[in-house]
């Protein structure tokens, strides 16, 4: 047993599962690199055997990350596994994280083997990925609903055949905190060589209960608790990283160990890949949302006047409000605005993209008083997503709107090189907007999410856009920032369908029966 929690985040494998949150390979670096700064034990970059874009992707962050160990998720398969180990080859730490279910409801249906062969699988998978790597995980998967015997003698012959870390996955969110602590600990217990190993825990938040179950387990014997920053992740998503670490900071004399995270970092983190993603953070989210430290009630703010400690059980400035004001302008030259990214881990990959990002702040000071952090991550972010090639580009727009007449807006698009303009109506200028330019695309898909987003405070804030369109069971999201919401709209609209025209497929883990 140790006195340090190890952090396993999984933003970008299971974060990115969620639908419409997959991510560009120069993107996953970026949160990859905030995840290091912010000291994350083990950063799982992805499922090499997806597609080529996945393993780029983990073999980029293999290849750049040195302070994080990266992992590579890899089923209980030979391809998956050399897959993993030929993306790893560069890491300077390395992991290759191996799984098959445990549960009676996933062999019968699902793999349709029997519980022997079962084993007899996942020990060959272990030996083959410890011949490539020398830590190597291996998962229960849906051990919520496993027989803890069966799981017993699994986890008793991985840990035999070499697996170092092993992972009791609530994959269906299923569990409650009691019971899930009790497989934890009859686990530890009962398993002779369970010393041997480190015990890990990955909640899904079907019920809501992620958290509370990663933490029941933590008390329980788990020292490695496998989250997101932000929840992000399949169906309800996972275990919020931020939940995690700052509950057992902030009730160290409860769980008695502490992480090695740099808890400063945290907020930033979780609006990089809010911005990355289009998923808004709710404002009453614990620890990252906007409401997290704010205080409206007058008793509230009385307590808080008097002593901070009668409502606030964390200081904001330890998990990084009130920490990344800036003051940039439009008098702010190149040095300033490059320092300011670097400050921010922000590396454009030539001068051509430098160059880029600083016309575009510039623009944006010209129309803004003051750039904060929120709007640099918001403009690099533009400037790295307009280097897929764009096929349509909004060239011009105007909009009317006016109480008791029907909005219309007036569009012209450069497509392929060429000029079309379209005029439409619509119950609202988004609405009108986005009729207007599918008169010009005609693209067939169908919009499943609006979102609009204020970057920062003020009526002069940036407002950014995700639309999420669907076509053909594709689904993208495309994102758009501007401090005139229409034409954040636009962009929005016009980048997802970028990224639908531009044609780059990714294979979902899902479809494959992770």
């Amino acid at each position: 047993m140790t006195d340090q929690l190890i952090i396993f985040d999984t933003t970008l494998r299971d974060g990115e599962q969620s639908p419409g949150a997959s991510m560009t390979k120069d993107e996953k670096i970026r949160i990859a690199k905030a995840l290091e700064r912010m000291r994350v034990d083990v950063i799982e970059a992805g499922f090499a055997i997806a597609s080529p874009g996945d393993f780029e992707a983990v073999k980029a962050i293999a290849d750049t990350i040195k302070d994080s160990r990266v992992c590579s998720l890899a089923r209980a398969r030979d391809a998956d596994i050399d897959r993993a180990g030929e993306a790893l080859k560069g890491a300077a730490a390395g992991r290759i994280h191996t799984f098959i279910a445990t549960s009676p409801i996933h062999m019968k249906y699902k793999l349709k083997m029997e519980p022997d062969a079962v084993i007899e699988a996942a020990v060959h998978a272990v030996k083959r990925a410890r011949a490539q790597c020398d830590d190597v995980e291996f998962s229960c998967e849906d051990a919520g609903r496993s027989d803890i015997d069966f799981m017993c003698r699994i986890v008793e012959q991985v840990i035999k055949a070499g697996a170092r870390t092993i992972n009791i996955p609530d994959t269906v969110g299923y569990t409650i905190p009691e019971q899930y602590a009790h497989i934890i600990s009859q686990l530890v217990t009962r398993i002779p060589n369970a010393s041997q190993a480190v015990f890990s825990v990955h909640c899904h938040n079907d019920l809501g209960l992620a958290v509370a179950n990663s933490l029941a387990a933590v008390r329980a014997g788990a020292r490695q608790v496998e989250c997101t920053i932000n929840g992000l992740g399949e169906r309800a998503g996972n275990a919020a990283l931020e939940e995690i670490v700052m509950a057992v900071k902030t009730r160290r004399d409860l769980f008695g160990i502490d992480t090695r995270i740099d808890t400063r970092e945290i907020v930033s983190t979780s609006r990089l890949v809010s911005g990355i993603t289009g998923f808004p953070v709710q404002p009453n989210k614990a620890i990252v949302g906007a409401n997290a430290f704010a205080h409206e009630s007058g008793i509230h703010q009385d307590g808080v006047l008097k002593h901070r400690e009668t409502y606030e059980i964390m200081r904001a400035e330890d998990v990084g409000w009130n920490t990344n004001r800036m003051v940039l302008g439009k008098h702010s030259g190149r040095a300033a605005f490059k320092a300011r990214l670097e400050e921010l881990g922000i590396a454009l990959g030539s001068e051509q993209e430098f160059q880029a990002a600083f016309e575009r702040f510039k623009d944006l000071a010209d129309k803004k008083h003051e750039i904060f952090d929120e709007d640099l991550q918001a403009l690099v972010t533009d400037v790295e997503r307009a280097q897929v090639e764009e096929s349509y580009a909004l060239d011009f727009i105007e909009v009317h709107s006016r109480s008791g007449s029907t909005p219309q807006a007036s569009v012209r698009l450069r497509v392929d090189g060429r000029e079309e303009s379209a005029v439409a109506e619509g119950s609202g200028p988004v609405d009108a907007t986005f009729k207007a330019i599918e008169k010009i695309a005609a693209s067939g898909t169908s919009l499943q999410l609006y979102s609009v987003n204020a970057i920062t405070s003020g009526t002069d804030s940036q407002g950014e856009v995700t639309v999420r369109l669907e076509q053909g069971g594709r689904i993208v999201n495309g994102q758009g920032a501007d401090v005139d919401i229409i034409v954040a709209s636009a962009k929005a609209y016009l980048d997802a369908l970028n990224i639908l025209a531009a044609g780059v497929k990714r294979a979902h883990p899902q479809i494959e029966g992770v």
